[in-house]
């Protein structure tokens, strides 16, 4: 097997190698348009031999990390996990060695991604303890580096940052919100069921800016990467909301402060187009918000966007697509005189 990989590499090397001194002696005699067809086949050649490759490297690291990082864990882990609090979150499986391989293959993605990015970027947004009350300004909310407990962020607080910037701040949420539940759960646990602020967000980032300027230059390979770069981002929601349930359902104490029975969200509505994929997103924006306001042992404040507004954000009811479109009542603020449809396909 190495034998190969090392002829694999070997060969690689010699292709590029010949290709580049083509290149310049195809510069030197014919020109710029020699130049250019040789500089696009050599483009071709890297997306379809040497990319894949690199990309598997990447994987393999990523593993490689996380098994590093598993024998390299602090002891402070340890102890955690000697003590884990009796939640539906933090019960203890049956299956350890699978449950093993997740929370390592998600620390060491979130390790690798961390090591890309610059030092005065991550001493930025590095987590720290709670800091923001209720009464901290607006401003320093929107800013804050992740806390532990997390920073509750109501849905009004996450439509005034969104809005006004275009999503650019609702990406620096997603990455705050991953991170502190990563964090949050390696504190409790010593084991996580996400890949972190880093491993989440970065993937698509990094895919995106690659992905997009080689699919428009028609790069072999750019289209895929924009298409996996969106099937990261999207099966990570589908986590999130998946750990948001696990979360407010983690106790009967937690269920009765946020009023449910069961957990809010229906994880597979992530994959639904807009706007219904905005509807469980707004939900899991609220229920998050509150449960962390109930870890602070913060006092209830209203939101008059998912409480007003949009009664449907904050229903502690888990409805059905059928529920939500035959109960208008929920919809706007303006429609809660409403009578429920009666057709007979929107029935249970």
């Amino acid at each position: 097997m190495e034998e190969e990989l090392d002829i694999s590499l070997c060969n690689n090397t010699l292709v590029i190698t010949t290709t580049l001194l083509l290149l310049l002696i195809n510069h030197k005699h014919h020109g710029k348009r020699c130049l250019a067809s040789t500089t696009k086949n050599l483009a071709n050649y890297i997306m379809l031999n040497i990319f894949p490759a690199l990309t598997c490297s990447l994987i393999l690291l990523g593993v490689f990390l996380s098994s590093v990082n598993g024998f390299a864990a602090p002891r402070i882990l340890h102890a955690a996990a000697a003590v884990r609090p009796p939640s539906l979150l933090h019960a203890e499986k049956s299956k350890d060695g699978e449950d093993n391989f997740i929370s390592d293959f998600c620390i060491g993605t979130n390790t690798f991604w961390k090591g890309l990015v610059m030092k005065p970027v991550r001493d930025l947004v590095e987590i720290r303890p709670a800091t923001i009350t209720p009464d901290s300004p607006i401003i320093d909310k929107l800013t804050s580096p992740p806390e532990l407990p997390g920073i509750p962020r109501p849905v009004w607080l996450t439509i005034l940052g969104s809005v006004p910037t275009g999503l650019v701040w609702y990406g620096y949420y997603k990455f705050s919100v991953e991170e502190e539940l990563y964090q949050y759960e390696l504190q409790q646990t010593g084991k996580v069921s996400g890949c972190g602020g880093y491993g989440t967000l970065f993937p698509f980032v990094y895919g995106i800016l690659i992905g997009f300027p080689a699919s428009f230059l028609h790069i072999p390979g750019g289209e895929l990467l924009v298409e996996v770069a969106g099937a990261w981002i999207l099966l990570g929601q589908v986590n999130l909301y998946n750990r948001v349930n696990e979360l407010c359902t983690e106790s009967e104490d937690m269920k009765s402060e946020l009023g449910l029975t069961e957990g809010p969200l229906f994880e597979w509505w992530a994959v639904l187009p807009p706007p219904l994929d905005v509807v469980v997103g707004l939900r899991q924006v609220h229920f998050l918000s509150e449960y962390w306001r109930v870890k602070r042992g913060d006092t209830k404040q209203d939101d008059i966007i998912a409480e007003t507004l949009f009664p449907f954000i904050s229903l502690p009811e888990k409805f059905t697509l059928k529920q939500f479109f035959a109960r208008p009542k929920h919809w706007f603020w303006f429609t809660k005189e409403w009578k429920d449809f009666e057709f007979e396909f929107l029935k249970d």
